[in-house]
């Protein structure tokens, strides 16, 4: 292996909408877990434990009137081939999920997390470590895609699709494209960030890995 870290890539134009929409979609197509009681969410943390890279997303029930908000629905987090989808709606017990929120060993990967976070908090308490927003490592290496559809654009060469995103999260029995699409979205974080590591835009000069704490 050679002593200096990959180039970081030219700055680029951010592509146009209908740029992106010319390429192929995508979504997750492999296990899916869907988490609804403190049984499981025990079980599934031991699980999300063992891995050392975790795409991170959270689903909140959209309000249409102004001056009305929701707490999040779901959490969904998206290991090496499986993604579990935590209903939070339906769990009392947080316990196992604040400790994975909170563990400096485990990287949660995925885009406005320090927003997703801090929503995330209305909900059940912990301080969030080793969190590392996709979009803030663009802008500081001068790329100009942010959402996590332009990015998954820009470092994968697909779309993933968004129509799924102001349906009704907090519904008990969720609907096969609201489970394809929050899991969609934890998946190609995770894959972005593994994009992004096999470029090197994730060394700095002093060859530290950033990774920036959500506040």
């Amino acid at each position: 292996m050679g002593s200096s870290s990959k180039p970081h890539p030219a700055p680029t134009i951010k592509l146009s909408k209908s740029e992106i929409n010319e390429l192929p979609i995508r979504k997750w197509e492999g296990p899916i877990t869907l988490i609804d009681s403190d049984e499981q969410v025990v079980e599934a943390v031991l699980r999300l434990k063992n891995e050392r890279v975790i795409g991170f997303d959270v689903e909140t029930r959209p309000a249409f009137k102004k001056g009305v908000s929701y707490r999040p629905s779901l959490v969904q987090m998206a290991g090496s081939g499986y993604v579990h989808i935590f209903q939070l709606t339906r769990i009392s017990e947080y316990s196992a999920l604040s400790d994975l929120m909170s563990d400096p060993n485990i990287l949660k990967v995925g885009v406005g997390l320090a927003h997703d976070a801090q929503h995330l908090q209305s909900v059940f308490e912990f301080e969030p470590r080793k969190l590392l927003d996709l979009s803030e490592v663009t802008r500081r290496v001068g790329i100009e895609s942010y959402g996590l559809r332009s990015l998954s654009a820009h470092f994968l060469g697909f779309r993933i699709s968004k129509r799924a995103q102001c349906s009704n999260w907090d519904n008990k029995e969720l609907r096969p494209f609201q489970i394809s699409y929050a899991a969609t979205d934890a998946w190609v974080s995770r894959e972005i960030y593994l994009a992004m590591q096999s470029q090197g835009l994730l060394v700095d000069q002093n060859r530290e890995v950033v990774e920036p704490l959500a506040p």
